[in-house]
């Protein structure tokens, strides 16, 4: 309940500011990142040219190889939604926030922290060592730091963060993610409701990264609303790629 409590003080006072705040040139407000049109704003980080295509609206990813997508700009503060949907029973996926915009060779994974994406079939299909299902809390939208980022999860499962309640839906279903990122502190919210979150983030500015990873999924409706930013150091920030 405390963390909850946590959550529910921090979104409330970010949307408040969201609502209240007048930047100097303009109100803030949700923008689209991805247009319905073409992949506009988006970098191809290390997957194939045909991995990520627009169709009937929709930003759909074959799912191979596995690499990362991610935006043309870095991010700091801010609220995004985003919706999507797994095509195939077990699909894996899911967003990088702070992330950085290339990934080390040998890896194909950038640093960053990861909101994962995962149909509900997947803890079925991929046993344990004692060939059991894994845990279901997996599949729920986990929050943690990827390639040597840190965080302080909300609710613990090891270095990751776990979320209380399970929200997401299966395949051919879509789901909504709303995300606050504000000063290292990242809230998740399921299809309505706030379950997970991590604090303390080592990174708290990047790029934003879509993930390719062996199933075909599907984004709609990806918005973010940029908030004020605050204290980020060299150090706290994601290395700048110039150029696209």
């Amino acid at each position: 309940m405390k963390n909850m409590r946590n959550t529910v003080t921090c979104v409330v006072v970010v949307l408040m500011c969201a609502n209240c705040w007048v930047a100097a040139a303009e109100p803030m407000q949700f923008r689209d990142i991805f247009n319905g049109k073409d992949l506009t704003g988006w970098v191809n980080v290390n997957t194939a040219k045909d991995t990520w295509s627009v169709r009937d609206g929709l930003l759909v990813c074959t799912g191979h190889p596995i690499g990362v997508m991610r935006t043309e700009k870095q991010y700091e503060n801010f609220i995004m939604h985003i919706e999507w949907r797994h095509m195939e029973a077990g699909g894996n996926s899911g967003t990088f926030l702070w992330a950085d915009g290339t990934v080390p060779k040998g890896k194909r994974l950038p640093r960053g922290v990861e909101v994962q994406m995962l149909e509900l079939e997947w803890p079925n299909l991929h046993k344990d060592r004692n060939g059991k299902p894994r845990d279901i809390a997996y599949v729920s939208g986990e929050v943690w730091g990827v390639g040597g980022l840190r965080t302080t999860p909300d609710n613990p499962r090891g270095e990751r963060s776990k979320s209380i309640e399970l929200r997401c839906k299966g395949k051919g279903e879509w789901n909504t993610y709303d995300i606050v990122a504000v000063d290292g502190t990242i809230k998740l919210a399921i299809n309505g409701k706030f379950v997970n979150g991590v604090s303390k983030a080592s990174v708290k500015k990047g790029y934003v990264c879509l993930e390719s990873e062996g199933a075909e999924i599907h984004f709609r409706n990806i918005k973010i609303m940029e908030l004020p930013p605050g204290v980020t150091t060299d150090e706290n920030a994601a290395p700048l790629v110039k150029g696209k």
